[in-house]
């Protein structure tokens, strides 16, 4: 079988308009937590990646769920409701901008999970991104200030769960291919959310509701589609730091629609979090180019 060469340019096209979806879906989701149960409106938007998946499984069919990890596929699902669902939550009480730069904390702890628990090597200057990274969020949450609602730091357990999330990719990706992981991801959660729709369920009462509830989980059906499909068009060190840009967009929705704006505090720590975590990935970058370049010289002396 022949590998098709990745296409970063058009990876990088599909993840930007992906992550423009996700922003406007966060967006209608705290808008909506103003009067409906929070875990009603993540689970309605889970039910949007439910939806992309299917429509995957109605063009791929079945084979797409063929798993040599079942049951790291199901914990992943889990940490996906337990992610979605914090989230969510605490976005009913926090900014929009502050929230998304809180979540930025994930990829600081992945790097520390990824070097204790799959003894990936981490160089010293990589060591001081997470510790800087960490820095910024504190400056971000600033503890013990009264400056942000408690329900902050339920964000920071939010990128936790999402961060494990990471690592068991990582672990998946040695035997499943990224749109299984995907599909397990969005059926698990989706149907664990599902369970607690009886005891919070509040039935929309306006068309608004309606439609923003319907344009809520359609366009988080098309940013998981567009971020599945760059994924599979590039690589994913090229097209990941494009997530930043949720920042940008977190504190444009956050203007518009609530008039809040980060306090020049909030934006020093997310312009740290976001050096430092783009710094992360370009070493990440560099080192997947370098062992690419190793395993093709390797090849090339035996043939």
């Amino acid at each position: 079988m022949t590998l098709r060469a990745p296409d970063n340019r058009l990876g990088l096209w599909y993840m930007l308009i992906g992550m423009c979806l996700f922003a406007c879906t966060d967006a209608l989701a705290k808008f909506l937590t103003q009067t409906l149960p929070p875990m009603q409106v993540v689970w309605l938007r889970q039910s949007g990646l439910f939806l992309g998946v299917m429509l995957v499984l109605c063009v791929r069919g079945r084979e797409v769920l063929r798993t040599t990890h079942l049951t790291a596929q199901m914990t992943r699902g889990a940490l996906a409701a337990v992610s979605a669902a914090l989230f969510v939550i605490a976005v009913s009480h926090v900014p929009l901008a502050d929230a998304v730069a809180i979540t930025f904390v994930a990829p600081f702890i992945v790097t520390v999970m990824g070097a204790v628990i799959l003894r990936e090597p981490v160089g010293a200057r990589r060591w001081a991104a997470v510790i800087i990274g960490f820095i910024g969020t504190l400056i971000v949450l600033r503890p013990g200030l009264g400056v942000l609602h408690p329900a902050a730091f339920l964000l920071v357990i939010a990128a936790t769960a999402f961060a494990i999330r990471q690592i068991l990719s990582r672990v998946l990706a040695r035997g499943d291919r990224t749109v299984t992981t995907v599909a397990y991801t969005a059926i698990v959660s989706w149907s664990l959310l599902a369970m607690a729709q009886p005891f919070v369920w509040q039935t929309p009462t306006t068309s608004q509701e309606i439609l923003l509830l319907i344009a809520m989980a359609l366009l988080a059906a098309g940013g998981e589609t567009l971020v599945i499909m760059a994924l599979d068009a590039a690589q994913a060190v090229v097209v990941a730091p494009v997530q930043y840009v949720l920042l940008i967009w977190g504190t444009f929705f956050g203007f518009v629609l609530f008039d809040q704006l980060p306090d020049r505090w909030t934006l020093l720590g997310a312009a740290i979090i976001v050096v430092t975590g783009l710094y992360i990935f370009d070493r990440e970058r560099r080192l997947a180019r370098a062992s690419s370049a190793a395993a093709t010289e390797t090849g090339r002396r035996n043939p």
